[in-house]
């Protein structure tokens, strides 16, 4: 009878561990479906940028062209008799005034002695080239000398694509660069335009004066020029990489608070309308007013209302451009 009872107890036993590990089975599978059944927030994208701020200033348009610096005006200067130059009075670089005696040539020949004739300087101005040595034999075709008759003053001679005749007119303003003075720039404006253009070339002539005033320029150097063809003051200009231009649309994206989370930033498209655009330099006729911060780099993902982090906030354009 006791080993009965003993029997009974442990089956006992066991039935209550087994209802105890059915119960615990049965509470995790509820957690597990209620797990999965449980909503997971999704995780909003936030991209990174570069911005900037939009700036009102001017704008410049121009056409770039370079050309030889030449003396303004120049006159050659001949003998009135075939001979040997015997003397020289001047020398290049020499400011002469009119009438002043540049070489003596002696027309002698063998068996007649002829009294030598001197060259006359027939305007005032500076020797830019002395063709005469001592000795040597000239005639009535060979200059002798080449005088600059306008005082030391400089032009430019560049030549004009025909699709950009319509650009060019007298006294336009002209911006100079040379590699002998770099970083410096000199001025000067279209003095003479061709009436008719070269039909080889399909170019046209266009004469730039320099200014000279502190003698630094010299007949001969290689120049760059820029000729301004149209000026703007006080318009809205961004950088051009901020435009994105899609379906026939341009616009750019503008930086704001998020509207339901003012920690965040985000990105908003504004159309924008174009006008002129010179070195990169985007000048923006409506669709944004000055120091509105816009995207400049990291745009071409973005969508009206994305979430955004500025990494980097690049320098602003200069106001005069």
């Amino acid at each position: 009878m006791a080993a009965l009872f003993a029997v009974s107890k442990r089956v006992m036993s066991v039935a209550a561990v087994l209802f105890v590990a059915l119960g615990l089975g049965a509470c995790n599978r509820e957690a597990a479906a209620s797990a999965a059944v449980a909503p997971v927030a999704e995780a909003v994208p936030v991209f990174a940028v570069n911005t900037t701020t939009v700036v009102q200033g001017q704008i410049s348009d121009y056409i770039a062209l370079a050309g030889d610096i030449v003396a303004g005006s120049t006159v050659d200067v001949y003998s009135d008799v075939a001979g040997k130059i015997t003397r020289v009075y001047t020398a290049v670089g020499s400011r002469v005034s009119k009438d002043a005696q540049l070489v003596e040539v002696d027309p002698s020949r063998p068996g007649m002695n002829y009294i030598p004739g001197v060259v006359k300087a027939p305007v005032s101005g500076t020797i830019v080239s002395l063709n005469a040595q001592l000795g040597q034999t000239v005639s009535q075709a060979m200059p002798v000398a080449r005088i600059s008759s306008s005082g030391g003053g400089l032009e430019i001679k560049v030549y004009v694509a025909e699709r950009f005749v319509s650009k060019i007119s007298p006294h336009l303003p002209c911006e100079i660069i040379l590699d002998a003075y770099p970083g410096e720039v000199f001025k000067g404006s279209i003095t003479e335009v061709s009436p008719v253009l070269d039909p080889a070339s399909r170019t046209m002539e266009v004469k730039i004066n320099v200014d000279n005033a502190d003698n630094k320029l010299k007949a001969g150097m290689f120049a760059k020029t820029r000729i301004v063809t149209e000026q703007k003051s006080g318009i809205v200009k961004i950088p051009y990489s901020a435009l994105i231009e899609r379906f026939g649309e341009t616009y750019v994206f503008t930086v704001a608070t998020d509207p339901t989370d003012p920690a965040f930033r985000v990105a908003r498209r504004r159309v924008v309308t174009k006008g002129i655009l010179v070195d990169g330099v985007q000048e923006i006729q409506s669709g944004l007013s000055p120091n509105e911060e816009i995207v400049v780099r990291g745009q071409s993902l973005l969508e009206d209302g994305s979430r955004i982090n500025v990494v980097e906030r690049v320098a602003p354009l200069a106001a005069a451009n």
